[in-house]
């Protein structure tokens, strides 16, 4: 039984793309902590601009950015040809072991350490691996409870406006729906997830600080969402190849039709 599921191609193709979405997912959340200069990525002099009455900006982000494009085009990927029920469930799954992942790493954090690890890495730097470990993996739950909103919130608008979109311009456009719903979801998702994590749950931000942070992150998003668009065809074209041009069609076609309910 397993072999002949295992054999058919769309099957096979779902397990690969449900893989990557999850890793990065997941890889997203856990090296999030870690936040980086833009700026100094590309050897240009820190920015130091005021928005909204809000003085001393500049491009601070979450390493976290830098597998969620993968994210996004695996999304329209298994949206185009397995529908939003597909991409439904591989969010609702993925939340469920992000959620799974974060409690694991609470249960690590309070394991009694050995006491010999605890310095055996002073000569790096590090004299207190347990503080280490704990900074790093322990991230606040107003941090967890926000990310975990934004995944959720950011995904299924994503899979309502590809489909949406998809529904107008049939199989043209690919740029338009792919492009188009990851624009309007990374927008949510950076709102939700700042306003929630550093307003909701937090006292020491302004509600115009957390704003002027959404419109910075969300610069980020825009322009890299902007340059993932080739990246998005060759992954439609790698599936094409796969798949082979009249399973693709006939899988974008049922997927289309589908209802989002089901």
């Amino acid at each position: 039984m397993i072999h002949s599921i295992l054999s058919d191609k769309a099957t096979r193709l779902f397990l690969i793309l449900g893989g990557f979405f999850v890793a990065n997912a997941l890889l997203a959340e856990m090296i999030g902590v870690k936040l980086f200069q833009l700026e100094s990525l590309f050897g240009a002099a820190k920015a130091d601009f005021t928005l909204l009455g809000q003085e001393g900006m500049s491009f601070v982000l979450s390493v976290g950015v830098l597998p969620w494009p993968i994210v996004f085009i695996m999304t329209d990927v298994v949206n185009d040809y397995y529908g939003v029920r597909g991409v439904r469930f591989l969010t609702l799954l993925t939340a469920a072991l992000i959620a799974f992942g974060f409690i694991v790493m609470w249960l690590a954090i309070g394991m009694p350490p050995a006491d010999f690890w605890v310095g055996m890495n002073a000569d790096q730097g590090v004299p207190d691996m347990q503080a280490a470990f704990s900074g790093i993996f322990g991230q606040g739950m107003n941090i967890i409870l926000g990310s975990l909103a934004a995944f959720v919130a950011g995904q299924l608008v994503d899979a309502f406006t590809f489909r949406r979109i998809k529904r107008i311009t049939g199989d043209r456009r690919i740029w338009l729906r792919a492009t188009g719903s990851t624009l309007i979801s990374q927008l949510i998702d950076s709102v939700v997830v700042t306003y929630v994590a550093f307003w909701v749950m937090r006292d020491d931000f302004s509600f115009a600080r957390c704003t002027a942070m959404v419109l910075t992150a969300y610069s980020y998003k825009f322009l890299v969402a902007l340059l993932s668009t080739p990246v998005v065809y060759l992954a439609h074209a790698g599936v094409e190849r796969y798949l082979g041009a009249e399973r693709a069609a006939a899988m974008r076609a049922a997927a289309l039709r589908a209802r989002e309910d089901q």
